[in-house]
């Protein structure tokens, strides 16, 4: 039988609470850079943003393609079948190869795409070295999260908190001895806040993996097998269902960096305001993800035991308890732009007072915008769930991309708006996503439950982890 929604809410909030602290922490690290190497100036605050954003971003679209590991782990594990399990993340450790050379090649030329996008050339001209130090984080990033999904799917994501709130402290250290220079260490500016970046990844991959090896429970799956020969079946069944989760995060992705770059082209103040905004909207999207990653899992754990109410239940579940703690974080960032702006930016510099007046006004609509990207966030990896990934990425393209990045470049270009208009574009964007991405789960999981009795699951109490 079904779990009762008091139990299913209890082993939510048992993934995404260690999973929120954790993705808050991944995001501290790159706040806390902003914070070091902004203090140099606007221009140095907006080269690590736009160069550090866009490095993550091709990052996180290759985590979309791998966050499949986690959906069939997750499965397996709701099957009773371990061995599966460690196939799966043998297989997303490959592919990570794979994938993550090339993305290392590109995030080291990445300054050639500020330079076409007409950045600053002041920006461009930072971000050089910047990058060049930062490419090394890409595969350990990569490795890391196919890891962090395994132990996710298990419902065991506490060492991923422990390590990532722990690596927050190491980068900032880290950042400021490398970009300020200390006694025999010499000042190496941005190039240093990106070596710290790669370094700090590199710590963070091996200490998980030693907890997976250390920990007898997490190698009885088999992750450690000698056996590493290419599976085609798996292999496949993860590109066939991650490549549109790919082309969704990058949909998602692209909509934040078209801003980005849109902004930069507005000028570097409206930039520097989009970075000091986004780092706020960044910590509500980090506690929606570890809602979202728990319904993920939780959603496939049902389908993998045959339950099909538990994992319509988890999905609505999340989407209700992810929008009311973000619904509660709406009141946090209004009337506060001065305040974040000091943040990031000394009271002296010269832009100082051009930026905190942009990053006030764009405060007040990123209060309604965090709710719609909460909303999304959820349904969408609630679908992945159910392995639904070609749909969502159609309505992705039309919300992001025609209602969000056209609608706002509309509005800022056209009407002459500026950054105000690429936010309110992005809010209608997200809304629309969010709704519709909602209702799609919705009528998924309803059919789901109507094709699947509740006498042909299995005991939820004797496989619920």
């Amino acid at each position: 039988m079904s779990l009762p929604a008091r139990r299913e809410s209890a082993l939510l909030l048992h993934i995404a609470l260690p999973l929120v602290a954790a993705y808050l922490a991944e995001m501290a690290m790159f706040i806390t850079t902003k914070m070091v190497v902004g203090k140099l100036g606007y221009h140095e605050l907006a080269t690590v943003g736009i160069a550090g954003n866009l490095s993550m971003e091709i990052v996180v679209i290759l985590m979309g393609v791998l966050s499949i590991v986690g959906v069939l782990c997750a499965q397996a594990d709701g099957g009773g079948d371990r061995g599966a399990a460690g196939v799966a993340v043998r297989q997303g450790m490959l592919i990570s190869v794979w994938v993550g050379l090339p993305a290392t090649w590109i995030v080291w030329n990445m300054d050639a795409v500020l330079r076409w996008t007409g950045q600053d050339p002041e920006v461009v001209a930072l971000s050089g070295p910047y990058l060049r130090w930062l490419s090394g984080f890409v595969l350990p990033m990569l490795w890391f999260a196919v890891l962090r999904n395994f132990v996710a799917a298990l419902a065991r994501p506490r060492a991923v908190m422990v390590i990532t709130v722990v690596s927050v402290a190491i980068n900032y250290g880290l950042t400021y001895l490398l970009v300020h220079g200390v006694g025999f260490l010499p000042a190496m500016g941005l190039a240093g806040a990106g070596f710290a970046t790669s370094i700090v990844s590199w710590l963070m991959f091996f200490a998980l993996l030693w907890h997976i090896h250390a920990t007898a429970d997490l190698r009885g799956y088999g992750v450690f097998s000698s056996d590493w020969r290419v599976d085609r079946a798996v292999v496949r069944e993860i590109f066939v269902l991650g490549v549109p989760v790919g082309g969704l995060v990058l949909l998602e992705a692209g909509m934040f960096t078209a801003a980005s770059i849109l902004s930069g082209m507005i000028g570097a103040e409206t930039l520097a305001a989009y970075e000091i905004v986004l780092s706020w909207i960044g910590i509500s999207f980090m506690v929606a993800l570890g809602i979202a990653e728990a319904a993920m899992v939780r959603v496939a754990h049902g389908v993998g035991r045959g339950d099909a109410a538990s994992a319509r239940r988890a999905g609505m579940l999340a989407m209700g308890i992810g929008l009311l703690t973000v619904s509660i974080l709406i009141m946090v960032p209004l009337g506060l732009g001065d305040r974040f702006a000091r943040i990031f930016i000394s009271p002296g510099d010269p832009g100082f007072d051009t930026v905190a007046g942009l990053a006030a006004g764009f405060f007040l609509i990123a209060a309604l915008f965090q709710v719609f990207d909460g909303l999304q966030c959820i349904a969408a990896r609630a679908l992945r769930g159910l392995k639904d990934s070609v749909v969502p990425l159609w309505i992705a393209g039309f919300a992001y991309w025609v209602l969000g990045i056209g609608g706002g470049a509309w509005l800022a270009f056209g009407l002459g708006w500026d950054g105000t208009g690429l936010w309110w574009g992005m809010v209608l964007g997200l809304a629309t996503a969010g709704i519709l991405l909602a209702w799609r789960f919705h009528r998924l999981s309803r059919a789901l439950q109507a094709a699947i009795p509740p006498g042909m699951a299995q005991s939820a109490a004797s496989t619920a982890p």
